[in-house]
């Protein structure tokens, strides 16, 4: 896809803390290596879905991670644009976009958390994947970093961090409460991120708390026509609906929230969104759904590039 490599894949990537010039506010992220896996689930999986098969492997570049879900506060500073002038003189050179020509948010007029909060910690819900797709352009205009959504095959390289297991501590839910919030636990609302044990890789909340977007268009026999070694899979998504969230919510039994499950998002997300058109930033009945972000080394060309900014 004509992809620029700031880093060579060969070179292996550190964590590091991403800063946000004119904001106190830190972005932990994670070094993802690059690597092979099996994904999707077998059949003998229990309560295994027809849209994870067939299991396929899948051959990824590196990349970094976010290490936990996307707060309100962190994605206020983009509704907000209050620091869009703050400047920083050792601003990265990945990318160079004017944040003046970013499309600022839409205020909402109600509260999207839907009484679940806002505070400090707590994940951001209800957006759409533009809207999450737009606050990553908005944060590589910030610091000269391409930032991104991860694609299907990063969020479950990620999930499964090395195992092949339905979680990546095996196949019994049972233990499913020390990893995450999911509906046995979460009594009906999301948590401050991290409180949770993270998974081998060092990342929290992977499984549950908010379900989490991914770049992808949702297309449910995509694995039947991979041959082979698949290399950085990512389908275009062209079309509003229906786009691919992954890790289950809060909201959700532990069978949806097992590395392989999919899903795919629909029209009801916004059910209560009395506008015409409805709006582009924001869901209405989607609190169970946030995002976490990627920042890929390789950067595509300037014509390409858009399509891991949303639509």
């Amino acid at each position: 896809m004509g992809l620029t490599p700031v880093f060579s894949q060969n070179e292996s990537l550190k964590d590091f803390t991403q800063t946000i010039e004119g904001s106190k506010l830190e972005i932990e992220m994670v070094a993802i290596p690059s690597g092979r896996f099996n994904m999707g689930s077998p059949a003998s999986e229990e309560h295994r879905n027809s849209d994870e098969g067939p299991v396929h492997e899948v051959s990824l570049n590196s990349f970094w991670i976010s290490k936990y879900e996307i707060t309100w506060e962190l994605y206020n500073l983009f509704v907000n644009r209050a620091i869009d002038g703050n400047n920083d003189p050792n601003i990265a050179t990945d990318v160079n976009i004017d944040i003046d020509a970013i499309s600022g948010a839409t205020i909402p007029y109600v509260d999207m958390s839907l009484g679940m909060g806002t505070s400090e910690g707590l994940p951001v819900g209800n957006v759409t994947q533009y809207a999450a797709s737009q606050f990553c352009k908005w944060l590589s205009a910030k610091t000269g970093h391409f930032y991104r959504l991860p694609t299907e095959a990063e969020w479950e390289y990620c999930a499964r961090a090395g195992t092949s297991t339905a979680y990546h501590f095996g196949d019994d839910p049972n233990d499913l409460n020390d990893y995450a919030w999911s509906y046995g636990n979460s009594e009906d609302t999301y948590h401050q991120v991290g409180q949770k044990k993270p998974n081998p890789w060092g990342l929290y909340d992977m499984y549950g708390n908010v379900a989490e977007w991914t770049l992808d268009q949702y297309v449910p026999n995509i694995y039947k026509s991979r041959k082979g070694t698949t290399v950085s899979p990512f389908e275009i998504a062209n079309k509003t609906y229906p786009r691919s969230v992954r890790g289950g919510s809060y909201n959700d039994d532990p069978e949806y929230l097992r590395s392989a499950v999919r899903l795919g998002s629909n029209e009801n997300w916004k059910m209560r969104d009395p506008q015409f058109p409805k709006s582009k930033w924001w869901n209405t009945d989607a609190p169970f759904v946030g995002f976490r972000i990627v920042r890929d080394p390789n950067v595509p060309k300037e014509s390409k590039i858009n399509n891991y900014w949303g639509q």
